[in-house]
C-alpha cells in the first residue's frame, strides 16, 4: 500500500503534458511487449519442432541401417553406422542400444563445442516386426539459440522504434492539448493577482469553448473587482472618518473624566480632612456617629475615584513592571491584614492559605490585581467567605481567589472584564451603604495582567460563587525576600504613630479650604504648618524663614497655570530654600495621561486625592525618613 501511495503521489507531481505522454507510452509499450512475446514464443516453438523432426529423421535412417549389423551383433559395423549419423547437420551424438539397454555403439562430435541438445529415441525393428534395439540421436539447439538472440535484437529495435513513434505522437498531442491549458493557468494566476487577463482562442473545439468562457468570466470578474474596490475605498474612507470621530470622542471622554475627577477630588479631599478634624477630640456619640457616616460616604467616593485613577494611569502608560523575585506569602499577609477587618465587619470569612512559593513579578501590580479581586469578591458575597491560595503549575504559579458569592451568569462572564460593564447582583444587603463600583475593577485587573504578560481566567456559577485564577512566573526561593515598596504610598510606617511633633511642614495648594483642612489635621498631629497658595507666597515664606521646612506638601496644579513641580524646583534654587534634608510630597487630583507621565518622570512621591489622614501621615513620615537617610549619606 505504501509503495502504491508513493507511486500515485509521484505521478501527481508530473505535468499534464508528461502525464499525457506517459498515458500514450504505457499502453503502447504493454501491447508491443505482449505481441512480441507471443510471436517470439511461437517462432521459437516452431524452430524447436523443426529440429526435433530433423533428429527423428536421422534416427530413423540410423535405425534402418543398423538393423542387420545389430542382428549379427557386428559392433564395428554398428560403430560406423553411428558415426555416419553424426555427420548430419546439428547432430551431436548417436547411440545404438540393444533391446535390454546395452549400448553397443556410441559416436559423438569431437570437433566442436557441445551445447544444449534435444534427444530423440526410435526403435530398431527387424524384418519379422520384433524390436531388436533402439537408436538415440541428440541434436544441438545452437540454431534455436541463435534464432532467440536474433529475435531479442529485433524485439529491442522494434520496441525502440515503436516507443519513439508513440512518444513523438503523444508529445505532439500533449503539446496541442496542454499548451492552451497552461496558458489558461497562467491567465488564472494573473487574474488572481488582480491583473487583467485573457487568452487567445485556439486549439480544439472543446478548448476553444473553454477559452471563450474564461475570457468572458475574466471580463466580468474585472468589472466586479473594479466595483468592489470602489466600494472598499468608500467604506475605508467612511471607516477612517468614523474612527476619527471615535478618537475625538474618546479624547473628549478622557478629558472630561480627567477634568471632572480633578474638580471633584478637590472638595472631596477637603471634606476628608475636615471630617478627620471634626472627629478629633469629639466625645458626643451622636456627632461621632454622624461623622462616621460622612467618612463612609467619603470612602465610597474615594474608591470610585481610585478606579478612575487606576484606569487613567494605565491609559497614560506611566505604569511599567518592575520585576523582582519575592515570596508570595508576604503579599498574602498584606492582603490578609488589609481585608480581614472588612470581611469580619460583613460577617464573612477570609481564608488566606500559607505558601512557600516564590514568584517573579511586579509586587505592586500583582498586589493591585489581588486587592481588586478580593475587594470584588467581598463586595458580592452575602454569606460564606473568600479563599486565597496558590499552587505550582509547571514553570509557573497559579493564584486562586475563590468566593461563595452571588456568582456570574454565563452570558455575562465574557464581558465582566470590559470597562464600565456591571452585572446587577441579586442583593447588596451585605455591602455597607449599598456601595457599588463603576465597573472598572476587573477591567483594571485585565489591563495590569496584560502589562505583566500573564492571563486571568474566570469561572463562575450563578448563586454558587466565583473563582478567578491568575498565572504568574515562578522564581527560586531566596533569602532575604526583596519586597518592592509601593512608589506612591508609604506602607512601612508605623500606623500607630500619630505624632508629627516638631516637624515644620510647608503646604502649597490653591484651594483655601484644602489649606485650612491640612492646617487643622497637621496641627492636631503636632506639626508647625506654613501655608501658601501660590509660588510667590511660597518664595516669600522662604525669604523669611530661619530654617527650611522639614517637609513640602504641594498640589500639582496651581493658579495661573503653575504647578507644584515648578514651585518645588524654584524653592530648591532659592538661596534660603530647601535642600536634600527636606522631604517632597505631591498631592493631586489630576488624572490626565500627560500629567500622570510628568509626575512619574519627576521622581517625587505622589498621593492622589482624596487622601485619608492616615495615608497622608504615613507618607509624610516615610518621605521624612527617606530624606534624612539621603542627607546623612551626602
Amino acid at each position: 500500500m505504501n509503495w502504491n501511495f508513493r507511486l500515485l503521489r509521484g505521478l501527481a507531481r508530473l505535468t499534464f503534458a508528461q502525464q499525457l505522454i506517459l498515458l500514450a507510452l504505457l499502453p503502447a509499450t504493454a501491447a508491443t511487449l505482449v505481441a512480441i512475446a507471443v510471436l517470439t514464443r511461437q517462432h521459437l516453438g516452431n524452430l524447436t519442432e523443426l529440429m526435433r523432426a530433423n533428429a527423428q529423421t536421422v534416427a530413423l535412417q540410423v535405425a534402418t541401417v543398423a538393423q542387420a549389423p545389430l542382428s549379427r551383433m557386428d559392433r564395428r559395423a554398428l560403430a560406423r553406422t553411428a558415426q555416419t549419423g553424426t555427420y548430419q547437420p546439428h547432430v551431436q551424438q548417436v547411440q545404438i542400444w540393444t533391446e535390454d539397454g546395452e549400448i553397443v555403439a556410441n559416436s559423438e562430435t569431437v570437433d566442436r563445442r557441445r551445447g544444449e541438445g534435444l534427444q530423440v529415441v526410435v526403435p530398431i525393428v527387424s524384418d519379422d516386426g520384433r524390436h531388436t534395439g533402439k537408436v538415440m540421436v541428440e541434436i544441438g539447439l545452437d540454431a534455436v539459440r541463435s534464432a532467440r538472440r536474433a529475435v531479442w535484437l529485433n524485439v529491442a529495435l522494434v520496441l525502440a522504434v515503436s516507443l519513439l513513434g508513440v512518444g513523438l505522437a503523444g508529445w505532439w498531442a500533449a503539446r496541442r492539448i496542454s499548451e492552451p491549458i497552461r496558458a489558461l493557468g497562467e491567465a488564472v494566476d494573473r487574474l488572481g493577482a488582480g491583473e487583467a487577463a485573457s487568452v487567445a482562442i485556439e486549439g480544439t473545439s472543446e478548448v476553444r469553448h473553454l477559452q471563450h468562457g474564461f475570457n468572458q468570466a475574466a471580463r466580468a470578474l474585472a468589472e466586479s473587482h473594479r466595483l468592489l474596490q470602489s466600494r472598499i475605498n468608500e467604506a475605508t474612507a467612511e471607516l477612517a472618518r468614523k474612527n476619527q470621530l471615535l478618537e475625538v470622542a474618546s479624547q473628549a471622554k478622557t478629558r472630561l473624566l480627567a477634568a471632572a475627577s480633578h474638580d471633584l477630588r478637590q472638595p472631596l479631599h477637603a471634606l476628608t480632612l475636615f471630617s478627620d478634624g471634626l472627629a478629633n477630640g469629639e466625645t458626643d456619640p451622636v456627632k461621632l456617629q454622624r461623622i462616621g457616616h460622612i467618612r463612609e460616604c467619603v470612602d465610597s467616593l474615594d474608591r470610585l475615584f481610585s478606579e478612575l485613577l487606576n484606569l487613567s494611569q494605565l491609559d497614560a502608560g506611566v505604569l511599567q513592571p518592575q520585576w523582582a523575585d519575592f515570596p508570595l506569602d508576604s503579599l498574602f499577609d498584606e492582603i490578609s491584614r488589609n481585608f480581614r477587618p472588612v470581611a469580619e465587619q460583613q460577617g464573612l470569612r477570609l481564608v488566606v492559605r500559607k505558601t512557600e512559593l516564590w514568584v517573579r513579578c511586579d509586587y505592586v501590580m500583582l498586589s493591585r490585581i489581588l486587592n481588586n479581586l478580593v475587594s470584588n469578591s467581598l463586595r458580592h458575597t452575602v454569606e460564606g467567605g473568600v479563599l486565597i491560595g496558590a499552587r505550582a503549575r509547571g514553570k509557573g504559579v497559579r493564584i486562586d481567589v475563590v468566593d461563595t458569592g452571588v456568582g456570574i451568569a454565563a452570558q455575562h462572564q465574557a464581558r465582566v472584564f470590559e470597562e464600565f460593564y456591571q452585572v446587577e447582583p441579586a442583593s447588596r444587603s451585605n455591602v455597607p451603604g449599598g456601595a457599588r463600583g463603576m465597573g472598572l475593577g476587573l477591567a483594571t485587573v485585565q489591563r495590569l495582567a496584560e502589562l505583566l504578560n500573564t492571563r486571568v481566567e474566570l469561572s463562575s456559577r450563578l448563586h454558587k460563587g466565583t473563582c478567578v485564577r491568575v498565572q504568574v512566573r515562578a522564581a527560586p526561593a531566596a533569602l532575604p525576600a526583596p519586597v518592592a515598596p509601593t512608589p506612591t504610598l508609604a506602607t512601612t510606617v508605623d500606623d500607630n504613630s500619630d505624632s508629627l511633633a516638631d516637624l515644620r511642614i510647608l503646604v502649597i495648594d490653591d484651594e483655601r479650604t484644602i489649606l485650612e483642612g491640612l492646617s487643622v489635621v497637621l496641627g492636631n498631629w503636632g506639626a508647625t504648618v506654613l501655608a501658601a497658595q501660590t509660588r510667590a507666597e511660597a518664595l516669600a515664606l522662604a525669604d523669611h524663614w530661619d530654617t527650611p521646612p522639614d517637609v513640602v506638601v504641594s498640589d500639582l496644579l496651581l493658579q495661573g497655570g503653575d504647578n507644584g513641580l515648578d514651585v518645588i524646583a524654584a524653592l530648591e534654587r532659592h538661596p534660603n530654600g530647601i535642600g536634600a534634608g527636606t522631604a517632597r510630597l505631591l498631592v493631586t487630583g489630576e488624572t490626565k495621561p500627560d500629567r500622570l507621565r510628568e509626575v512619574a518622570a519627576a521622581g517625587i512621591a505622589v498621593l492622589y486625592k482624596p487622601v485619608s489622614p492616615r495615608v497622608l501621615r504615613q507618607a509624610i513620615q516615610a518621605q521624612r525618613a527617606a530624606a534624612l537617610t539621603m542627607a546623612a549619606g551626602l
